[in-house]
């Protein structure tokens, strides 16, 4: 890709979080949460987060790590050229995992509360016209698509041994166990989203992403005018019945383009 082309493509960006049906029913707080920024040199940075059912602060879990990892990734001012080398997008993003469970945990001993009341899954991803690098502690997925139209899954849920367990951020051996995915290829669209959304989003049959999902939505991503009109438009599209009939879970998604 030319440097002319390089600076002419920029991110659009849509992302949101939603109460699932069930959580609406008892009053309980979505616990997904995300956070996303575009940095300079064109880098892209998101995280998406979903807290513990199970637990009691679940939701600010969810919240720190977000927070947590972006900045973790952002204070490294990081270039296109420093993503060039496998070594230190491994390290970055380990470090935006390490950034994340440290916040967590110091918010669990503020408070006085258990690392578990505080458990959330993680994903990271940095994306670049270039490619896209992406760590996951737990369920939810990360996909990108390049030029030709395939559509790539760059992580799978992690269920665990059994169904409905997942890895958290708050297990001891998360960050060990995290997936992580280097993809060298120009992309055109990511995506990140939270287990609410797995049962639409992946074939299960073949461990593959959805393609009727996801191409929708990246092309309503790729033509957005209007942010906030963008956001109302992707808050009431994960409130719809189609997805509702489907999941009574919180849904997080964060939908990207590169847009010359």
């Amino acid at each position: 890709m030319s440097t002319t082309l390089k600076q002419m493509v920029h991110w659009r960006v849509v992302a949101a979080s939603v109460c699932g049906t069930s959580h609406v029913k008892n009053e309980q707080l979505c616990q997904d949460a995300h956070n996303w920024q575009v940095l300079p040199d064109n880098i892209l940075v998101a995280a998406v987060a979903d807290g513990a059912g199970s637990a009691k602060l679940g939701k600010v879990g969810s919240m720190i790590a977000t927070t947590a990892a972006v900045e973790s990734v952002q204070k490294h001012e990081i270039s296109r050229r420093a993503l060039s080398s496998d070594d230190f997008v491994r390290s970055l993003l380990t470090n935006a995992m390490v950034a994340a469970k440290k916040a967590v945990e110091e918010e669990a001993e503020a408070t006085s509360s258990s690392y578990d009341d505080l458990a959330t899954t993680l994903i990271v991803m940095v994306a670049t016209p270039e490619g896209v690098a992406v760590a996951q502690i737990g369920d939810g997925v990360a996909v990108a698509r390049d030029y030709q139209g395939n559509l790539l899954a760059l992580t799978m849920p992690d269920s665990g041994e059994y169904i409905n367990e997942t890895t958290f951020l708050t297990s001891f051996d998360s960050i060990d166990n995290a997936q992580l995915r280097l993809w060298r290829q120009p992309i055109v669209n990511v995506g990140v989203l939270t287990d609410g959304l797995q049962m639409l989003a992946i074939n299960m049959a073949v461990g593959a992403p959805h393609k009727p999902f996801f191409f929708p939505l990246f092309e309503f991503v790729a033509n957005i005018d209007d942010k906030s009109v963008a956001k109302e438009q992707l808050v009431k599209f994960l409130r719809s019945e189609r997805i509702t009939q489907r999941t009574d879970d919180d849904l997080t998604l964060v939908l990207a383009a590169l847009h010359e």
